[in-house]
């Protein structure tokens, strides 16, 4: 071996890459640094932007929408289905937190998996990464295809049925699922501070409106709902292919509450990254976590969970139910104009991970060029187009199960990281240190594996499925191609 290798022009002594088979090389933490030139995306975001980007991505789709599927399979005990959830990611949370910190580059999980877990390990998290965020921008784009139909045939538009859902539910192709797709892909292309100004100001909708749902749904609150709590019991049990249950709806809702992880894709366009990307990240999650709470709560309180279980808009549905159709219209507006700002934010994170990888030739080199606004326009028109095709033909329960899976997956690294760099390299400064981290990075990587193991065993078998595809591109493709294959 040679005395000094070099990666992206860095040199490092043969020290900094202790396992050279393609199995286990990794990049040292000292070279997962941005790299320069046409290769180096621009530092434009403080931390409001960040915070914003996580509450757009949390706030969204999980309570506009999936607060009716979840309650269908948990009854009331859906307020435990939300904590159970939000416990794991509040622990995966504070571990990418640190890892964020301490890595400040574009990839999130699988940057943090290429600097301590090894090569094959981060590129099935990357792999599982590409399947999370371009199912969570087709999830979404459903979810707000749900409301915009519901406007569209309140105000008469005389849109043809077959054209607003998919073949599962009966129709031809969901066109406002795709039409939105490729909206918030034309509104990434503008230029990353101009995209994330939008999303700011549409975070304020949103919230304004959730906030609206709670002031009008209060007066009809009714503690009798509430019973029995937990219809369906506290486990995950399969029915007619569906988990029912307390960790069952969790399963789902867990959906509802990842987006933090998208900020640390954006480490590298932070201005301060080592500052701004704890704040966001910690703080859009305590934020949303109550929000949340709240949010559902007043749901449950104003009508019995089988009477909105069933309705792809839950929250107008509830209003209408309770005498409030303009207040019902409002928050379907607010709802059509503001869930768009969740799939900016993981379309944003897709094609940051897609840029990342190709950066590091384990996906074609041309994937990572960059124009004169910093943005990445080939994966980004890549994964807009790719979300729109789905969005268009699958349903939103399926889609969701399909993007928690390769999302507890790189919850699962993300926590073994921080483990495993603690121990192998104690002396790394780190900005953000994960409290009691033996015991908040085992719970965070417990949890993960136990709400996928209450997955639809046929979203678990898809999981699988793709990434037995991905290590075959990896073998042929990806290992050879490595930067690190020939540093």
């Amino acid at each position: 071996m040679p005395s000094c290798l070099r990666f992206k022009g860095r040199a490092f002594q043969p020290g900094g890459i202790p396992h050279m088979s393609f199995v286990t090389r990794r990049k040292p933490v000292a070279v997962a640094a941005p790299a320069a030139g046409a290769h180096r995306l621009k530092p434009t975001l403080s931390w409001p932007h960040l915070v914003a980007l996580g509450v757009g991505a949390i706030v969204g789709t999980g309570i506009y929408t999936l607060t009716g599927v979840a309650a269908g399979l948990a009854g009331p005990a859906v307020m435990f289905s939300f904590a159970m959830a939000g416990v794991v990611c509040a622990c995966a949370a504070l571990c990418y937190a640190e890892m964020a910190s301490l890595t400040p580059q574009a990839g999130s999980a699988y940057t943090y998996s290429y600097v301590s877990l090894g090569e094959l390990v981060a590129w099935i998290i990357g792999w599982s990464l590409i399947l999370e965020y371009t199912l969570v921008c087709s999830a979404v784009s459903v979810g707000w295809a749900g409301y915009a139909a519901g406007l569209m045939e309140q105000a008469h538009w005389g849109v043809p049925k077959a054209l607003l859902a998919g073949p599962d539910a009966g129709g031809m192709v969901n066109l406002p699922a795709v039409f939105i797709a490729l909206v918030v892909t034309g509104v990434l292309l503008t230029g990353t501070r101009e995209s994330a100004t939008v999303n700011f100001v549409l975070v304020i909708v949103k919230l304004v409106a959730l906030a609206a749902f709670v002031a009008f749904t209060l007066p009809s609150f009714d503690a009798r709902h509430f019973h029995p709590f937990a219809p369906f019991g506290w486990g995950a049990h399969e029915i007619d292919g569906k988990k029912y249950g307390v960790m069952g709806a969790a399963a789902i809702i867990f959906f509802a509450f990842y987006g933090f992880d998208a900020i640390s894709t954006a480490a590298e366009e932070a201005k301060n990254p080592k500052r701004d990307l704890t704040i966001g990240i910690v703080g859009s999650m305590a934020l949303c976590t109550l929000i949340y709470m709240v949010v559902a709560a007043c749901a449950l309180g104003a009508q019995p969970f089988q009477v909105f279980s069933k309705t792809a808009e839950p929250l107008a549905f509830i209003l209408r139910q309770v005498g409030r159709p303009g207040a019902a219209s409002v928050i379907a507006g607010a709802a059509v104009v503001a869930l768009p700002t969740v799939i900016m934010v993981f379309m944003f994170g897709q094609s940051r991970v897609f840029f990342a990888m190709a950066r590091d030739g384990l996906l074609p080199r041309g994937l990572a060029g960059i124009d004169r606004r910093g943005v990445p326009v080939a994966v980004t028109l890549l994964t807009g187009v790719i979300a729109a095709v789905i969005a268009g033909a699958l349903p939103l329960s399926d889609i969701a199960s399909l993007a928690n899976a390769g999302t507890l997956a790189a919850f699962v690294a993300t926590a073994c990281a921080v483990m495993v760099l603690r121990r192998r390299s104690p002396e790394l400064a780190r900005p953000f240190v994960t409290p009691f981290v033996w015991v908040i990075a085992p719970a965070a990587v417990l949890g993960c594996l136990y709400l996928f193991t209450s997955l639809q065993a046929r979203t678990i078998e898809f999981f699988l499925a793709w990434n037995a595809i991905g290590i075959v591109v990896y073998l042929v493709y990806a290992r050879r191609k490595s930067l690190l294959a020939s540093a």
